[in-house]
């Protein structure tokens, strides 16, 4: 006889904030332009963010231990080369694909999870966000409206 066990939801710890940012800038760029607008230490990671097979996503990461804080830097959009079956001439070609890590908000390049941080700090950090000249808008995101939020939660 099988046994299945369910890991249930009060497990996982979804208490976080989330910043949207909408920008043009490459993954590193944004970090090092958040880094120095915000007084941040994001570091890339070692290994990305990766959902399944095809998709991984970029990841900074910083640990403020004097403030009790982690703040991570994920980027939305993953570009994915796909092969696109043709029956003619132009056999095996490839194509690029655009999926999301947050898939309901498929405007938005990039996402700053935020655990642990108070009210006034976020806001402070959305308006230093907002003054980067690549940036077209930063502005909180309610998480718990999001259908895909477990894919935050790592």
């Amino acid at each position: 006889m099988l046994t299945t066990h369910k890991i249930s939801e009060d497990f996982y710890d979804d208490n976080f904030q989330l910043i949207a940012i909408h920008s043009g800038l490459e993954d590193f760029a944004m970090g090092y332009a958040i880094n120095d607008v915000c007084g941040l230490h994001l570091q890339r990671r070692n290994s990305d963010l990766q959902v399944n097979q095809d998709l991984t996503f970029s990841v900074f990461d910083w640990d403020d231990e004097l403030s009790d804080t982690y703040w991570t830097l994920i980027s939305n959009k993953c570009a994915v080369e796909e092969t696109v079956p043709s029956d003619g001439l132009f056999q095996n070609r490839t194509a690029l694909r655009t999926d999301y890590l947050v898939k309901e908000r498929k405007e938005v390049d990039y996402l700053l999870k935020v655990d642990g941080v108070d009210g006034p700090t976020l806001v402070q950090q959305i308006k230093s966000i907002n003054t980067i000249s690549k940036v077209v808008t930063a502005y909180p995101l309610e998480t718990q409206t999001l259908k895909s939020r477990r894919n935050l939660i790592f």
